[in-house]
């Protein structure tokens, strides 16, 4: 059974940089408003799908109508896929050296950047999820810091931090996984 498409969004986020993002890449659906809502609280362990459907879901309680919430990973391949979903508490206990330290051991520095969007239409209903990944590798930190993880990871030659906001929407993990969400709003399937 397919969820009728909305034409407001409570997007649950506090960080303005995600914000500004999304609100660059969805600014092309038509009739859909985007409005920001933070709604704390504790997240559950598990797999980057299982962390962001119980998020939707919840912040759907909160809202009593549709959301959209946002999860971020990145794993690291050396390290199958730590720190994944947990990577915003990996950078705020060891920072952007901490995170190249965790890999000194290992040759093998790629990394994925995975971005998952997840939908929820109100209380009671199922989340339905969009993901992007993005292939790269963890390097020494180049750009500018104000933006997560992004001057470690790098994509052809380039820190997403290094990168234009526009360029960076492009091949992003993020941008992937709005592309989706973007065919979704306009009425047609899209795959997670």
């Amino acid at each position: 059974m397919s969820q009728p498409r909305p034409t407001t969004l409570n997007f649950i986020t506090g960080n303005k940089n995600k914000l500004a993002e999304v609100q660059a890449i969805l600014g092309s659906v038509d009739g859909l408003t985007l409005q920001s809502r933070n709604v704390e609280g504790p997240e559950i362990q598990g797999t980057i799908e299982e962390v962001a459907r119980d998020k939707c879901s919840r912040a759907a309680q909160v809202v009593g109508g549709p959301v959209l919430t946002e999860d971020t990973a990145l794993e690291f391949q050396a390290l199958k896929g730590l720190p994944g979903p947990y990577i915003k508490y990996f950078l705020t206990a060891l920072g952007h050296e901490g995170l190249n330290n965790m890999l000194a051991a290992y040759e093998d520095k790629t990394a994925f950047a995975v971005c998952t969007f997840g939908y929820c239409a109100g209380p009671g209903q199922e989340p339905i999820l969009f993901q992007g990944r993005t292939k790269g590798k963890v390097v020494p930190a180049r750009g500018p810091p104000n933006f997560g993880w992004d001057p470690v990871f790098e994509y052809e030659g380039k820190t997403y931090a290094e990168m234009d906001k526009a360029e960076k929407n492009l091949i992003s993990h993020r941008g992937k996984a709005l592309d989706k969400l973007k065919v979704w709003l306009a009425g047609g399937e899209s795959e997670p």
